[in-house]
This record gives structure tokens, sequence and C-alpha cells, in this order.
């Protein structure tokens, strides 16, 4: 593949990945409201999601989805069912300090990477943004389109997994200020939970 496509690419997709959505409210999240080794897992969880998609895609099962009305739907309303659920989970977890002796609990780093691949998985939008992306990128004259997918799937997925984990650096950072702030710690859940409920109403609430 030429390398100008490639860096046109990857300077695309690093501006659709730093955009507010889903994927990096997520990793905010958890960064914030846990600590950023719960940011990095939910982070690799999320990456490792995108696999699914970027075969998805090389295989043309994403365009069946999309032109379906009922798969795309099931897929929507699953994603969107699913971080309604993360939402009431945290509201639940409303009264639990950011280093309170309760919040121990949550630190489960392999529940959390399970977490961001069945988030990403049942996140339509991702699919989506293959479809309508990848095809400006491809050339099909230089033949084995597949491979060329694969290779801007990766970089998609490389690219991704670098910044979500410089976010929840930043985010531990800006965990440390809150947690000096009593009255911010004690509602950090309710904030996620309120975060991860938007989300889910927007995701059930969008067209293809």
């Amino acid at each position: 593949m030429d390398i100008t496509v490639v860096l046109s690419y990857l300077g695309v997709v690093v501006f659709l990945t730093l955009m507010p959505g889903p994927d990096i409210l997520f990793v905010i999240a958890q960064s914030i409201s846990q600590n950023k080794k719960a940011g990095i897992a939910t982070a690799l969880g999320l990456c490792s999601g995108l696999i699914v998609h970027i075969s998805a895609a090389a295989l043309g099962i994403s365009a069946i989805i999309y032109q379906s009305a009922i798969a795309f739907a099931i897929v929507k309303y699953a994603g969107a069912i699913y971080l309604l659920f993360l939402s009431f989970q945290s509201f639940r977890e409303k009264d639990t300090n950011l280093n309170g002796t309760n919040n121990k609990r949550l630190f489960n780093y392999k529940a959390l990477y399970k977490k961001g691949i069945l988030m990403n998985i049942l996140n339509p939008k991702v699919s989506l943004l293959f479809l309508a992306l990848l095809p400006q990128f491809v050339n099909e004259s230089i033949g084995n389109v597949t491979g060329q997918v694969f290779i801007l799937g990766m970089i998609t997925m490389l690219q991704a997994l670098v910044i979500f984990v410089g976010i929840s650096i930043l985010s531990d950072k800006i965990r440390y200020l809150l947690d000096h702030n009593s009255f911010i710690a004690k509602r950090i859940n309710v904030i996620k939970g309120s975060i991860l409920g938007a989300i889910g109403l927007q995701i059930a609430f969008s067209e293809k």
C-alpha cells in the first residue's frame, strides 16, 4: 500500500478516535472511577473487539448487517441495553468512594476486559465506520482487497490502543485530583452511570 494513503488514513482514524464517543468515554469513566489499570484493561478489551469488526468488514458481513434492517436493529438495541445495564450497575455503586474499601471489589481487570470486548462488538457505529471509511482507502487495482482491509483495520486498532492508554493515564491524574474533592468523589459512579446511560439511549435512538 502507498505510504501516503496509510498516513492519510491514520490521520483520519486518529481524529475519529479522539472524538467523544462510547469507547473513549467508557475508558475515561473506568479510569476515573477506579484507576488507570482499569482504563487500560477496558481499552485492551475495546481494541480486541475491533478484531471482530475488522474481520466482518473484510468478509463483507458488516455490509450484510447494514443492509438488513432487522440485523442492524438487533445489534443496535443489544448494544444499547448493555450500556444501560452498565449504567444501572454504576448507580448501584453510587455510595462507593474513589478510594473506599468497597471499591476494591471493582478492580476486576479481566471482567473489564470482557466488558470492553462486548461493548465494542455491540456498537453498530463501529461497523458503519469501517463500511464508510475503508472503501475510500482501498485500492482495488493493486489487488488483495481483503489484505488491505486487514492492514487498515490493524492500523485502526493499534492507534486506538495507544490513544486509549494515554487517555487512561491522563484520566488517572484527574482521578487523583477528584480524590481530594469529597463531593465529587462520592458521586463519581453517579456521573459514570449518567454518561453510560446517555450513550446507551443515544445508540438506541440513532438511525443508520
